[in-house]
């Protein structure tokens, strides 16, 4: 089965191409979502994780977002120390996942597939871009941030001009009908490229 990743920055949309992908029957592994799953439910993670920030990572046994977000965001040491423990824990997650499918390909989302060196673990890549400024704004009505914390979380991420040309697709997601466009020529191209592989 060919595995594909999506990524994209902060506010650039990948969730919404992700959506528009799993409309397609495509099966969608969203990594940020499971992270947090696994960072609540998994003993040995939550283990690892108070002995990183201490017993204030976790509030009523949910895990304080808002605490390791302060405090990641602007330590980018710490922020490699919590990745290298989270990761690895949703990479085996994932591959387990991608054993219960049934599809030509499967699609897993994930922000930081670049910054952590994961790039060459997929066949495929789908990169999601957008402008700084409408990736901030996306951000600024979709979450309780200020300006500041959004770009503090971008400085954490490469540039789109760095990723491209390590990418296989481009989707520059501005006007939604030439997204979902975009999202049935890729689709296309993928499901060619999975049956030839075979």
């Amino acid at each position: 089965m060919m595995v594909v990743g999506l990524t994209g920055g902060i506010g650039s949309g990948k969730s919404t191409v992700a959506e528009m992908f799993a409309q397609l029957n495509v099966p969608i592994y969203n990594s940020d979502h499971e992270a947090k799953l696994l960072m609540v439910s998994s003993k040995p993670l939550i283990k690892k994780i108070k002995e990183l920030f201490g017993n204030e990572a976790y509030d009523n046994k949910q895990l304080n977002r808002k605490f390791i977000a302060d405090k990641v965001f602007t330590n980018s040491d710490l922020l490699a120390k919590l990745n290298s423990i989270v990761h690895p824990a949703v990479r085996t997650h994932f591959i387990d996942w991608v054993k219960n499918q049934e599809a030509p390909y499967v699609i897993q989302e994930t922000a930081i597939i670049f910054e952590n060196s994961s790039h060459e673990k997929y066949d495929k890549i789908i990169l999601v871009t957008a402008p700084e400024e409408i990736r901030i704004q996306r951000v600024l009505e979709r979450d309780d941030l200020t300006i500041e914390k959004i770009q503090e979380r971008m400085a954490n991420q490469w540039l789109d001009s760095e990723k491209i040309p390590l990418s296989d697709f481009i989707i520059n997601n501005l006007d939604y009908k030439e997204t979902v466009k975009k999202v049935g020529e890729i689709h296309k191209q993928l499901l060619k490229i999975s049956l030839s592989t075979k």
